[in-house]
């Protein structure tokens, strides 16, 4: 089993293994299918008789079968690997714990925010996620709104997004899905060192954007509907250059019609870039800034205004008979485990000196 595992792994292809030895093989093959009725795998002892062999040890046979067979032994075999592995790799016959999870469908497809995954915070996670519960991420990132969207035509399992208006306008929609916020960070204005608004001496994120408006230095909004977009269009409310950040009849978000004010449809990637080239200011999550390597500094942060809340939604059969609820369900159980808690915590920390995501308090 070793030697054809090593070769499945090298060649990064399928085969066959008995869980315990997969578990105790190192390696990045993943179990994509185990407990069905057709993958029990049985053992027996046989005690070779006298009557084959006269010389056999037949007494000291019939005390192993008898000993494997005792409390002692069962509990021996009960707890092995739980310690290790989190779950027991032999069972007693008749005895494995009916609450063992079947996994029927190991796949489940996340659409996610840009700010989770370009920070990396996702990609940090999954190894841990898949590890603890044998379940397999496919994660597709977007914007908020583009990632809403896929989760309405059907083609996700879960969201992991950030822009509450838009998670209420899709739970109200009528398919009994629930919004789970689970965690945080902020929002932070970045621009040049000059700083020719004097953003960094602002008392809030509506009063520098006003800052930014009077002194027509140029802003670059992402404008694609995102979380990070809406935010931005709610602060220019608060600054009084909007009158609403909401939608109009044909689906379209705002646009303030001035030429220092620049609307470009992009990512957060994309919208830094141009910031960064034009030197100028433009609304970031701060993880996604921290790890973008520019020129541009942070000038204002941790405002009310500036909180940016994380939330999960699981897509109920309800909207699609064949979503993969129970997995979707596994991950947000997962996401606010004690486990994910301390590594959503410790991120960050040790590149930056601080903590990218902060662990919503219920």
């Amino acid at each position: 089993m070793g030697a054809t595992l090593n070769m499945a792994q090298e060649k990064q292809c399928y085969t066959l293994s008995d869980k315990a030895t997969f578990l105790a093989h190192e390696d990045t093959l993943k179990i994509l299918l185990e407990r069905s009725d057709e993958m029990m795998n049985t053992y027996s002892m046989i005690a070779v008789s006298p009557k084959r062999y006269a010389d056999t040890n037949y007494e000291g046979a019939q005390a192993f079968i008898n000993w494997m067979q005792s409390d002692e032994a069962k509990k021996l075999i009960a707890a092995y690997g739980v310690d290790q592995y989190g779950e027991a790799l032999f069972y007693n016959l008749g005895e494995e714990p009916a609450s063992a999870d079947v996994i029927e469908n190991p796949v489940i497809r996340l659409s996610t925010t840009t700010s989770v995954n370009d920070s990396g915070l996702l990609p940090y996670l999954q190894p841990y996620f898949e590890k603890a519960t044998g379940y397999k991420l496919e994660v597709t990132s977007a914007g908020t709104g583009a990632a809403i969207e896929k989760a309405r035509l059907g083609d996700a399992d879960c969201l992991l997004v950030h822009s509450k208006s838009q998670e209420e306008a899709f739970i109200g929609e009528g398919y009994e899905e629930v919004r789970v916020p689970f965690m945080y960070n902020y929002f932070v204005i970045v621009g040049p060192e000059g700083d020719p608004a004097k953003v960094a001496a602002a008392e809030s994120a509506s009063a520098a954007f006003k800052a930014i408006a009077d002194s027509k230095s140029t802003f670059i909004s992402r404008g694609d509907a995102s979380g990070t977009h809406t935010k931005e269009l709610s602060i220019w409310v608060a600054a009084g250059l909007l009158e609403s950040a909401a939608k109009d009849a044909d689906g379209n978000y705002p646009v303030i019609k001035a030429d220092w004010y620049q609307s470009i449809g992009q990512g957060m990637g994309a919208t830094l870039n141009m910031a960064q080239e034009k030197q100028c200011y433009t609304l970031s999550d701060k993880a996604t800034f921290l790890a973008h390597e520019d020129t541009l500094k942070i000038l204002l942060e941790r405002s009310d205004e500036m909180m940016n809340t994380y939330s999960m939604i699981a897509v109920t059969p309800k909207r699609f008979k064949d979503t993969n609820y129970a997995g979707a369900q596994k991950f947000i159980e997962w996401m606010q485990s004690d486990e994910a808690k301390q590594l959503i915590a410790a991120y960050g920390v040790d590149q930056y000196g601080e903590a990218l995501f902060y662990n919503l308090e219920k």
